[in-house]
């Protein structure tokens, strides 16, 4: 792994842990869609957190299936006591009968998969699941359903692997946590 940015505090989880995850995840997931034809199972990454974990899912699925975006912010002030969540980017795709399957990053307060949860309800999919490599059962104010999980976490700032601060740190190859000191600045 190498000396650690300064900024790093430890790794929470390392490359293979995660690859293991992601691998039981994807077969978990195929066997689930086994039987669906690829215009009919879409893949909905939320942008930008989970896209290195969508790119190691989408690989290792088994089972024909599309890809798709959609862009939100949430993490303005604002949104942590309040719950709103802003729609930046949406689908290209009509998702009116088709299995969709959203794929997070981070499952945080529930704000933000409570409203994609509605969101994609309200175009009438086939069926409608959830796959979220990181949850912070300590942080949640929504219950929401989770089909997918990879890893509960404690309250910790994390980044790698997708997940950020500032636009810093996506691409480290491990999940860890930031030191308190930098994002309490």
């Amino acid at each position: 792994m190498g000396v650690l940015p300064d900024s790093i505090d430890y790794v929470l989880l390392d490359e293979p842990a995660i690859a293991r995850r992601v691998a039981a995840l994807a077969a978990q997931i195929s066997a689930d869609y086994r039987g669906i034809r690829n215009e009919d199972f879409t893949l909905v990454g939320v942008l930008k957190g989970s896209f290195i974990f969508l790119a190691d899912l989408a690989r290792r699925l088994e089972v024909p299936h599309r890809v798709d975006f959609i862009a939100l912010s949430s993490y303005a002030e604002k949104a942590e006591a309040t719950g709103s969540v802003r729609l930046i980017m949406d689908t290209r795709a009509d998702m009116a009968g088709r299995h969709i399957l959203i794929v997070e990053d981070i499952l945080d307060t529930g704000y933000t998969l409570d409203y994609l949860q509605r969101l994609f309800m309200a175009r009438q999919p086939a069926s409608l699941k959830s796959c979220v490599l990181l949850s912070k059962p300590e942080r949640r104010r929504v219950d929401v359903k989770v089909d997918y999980l990879g890893f509960e976490i404690p309250d910790v700032w994390v980044v790698g692997y997708g997940l950020d601060f500032a636009d810093r740190f996506r691409t480290l190859p491990y999940i860890a946590a930031l030191k308190p000191r930098v994002y309490r600045k």
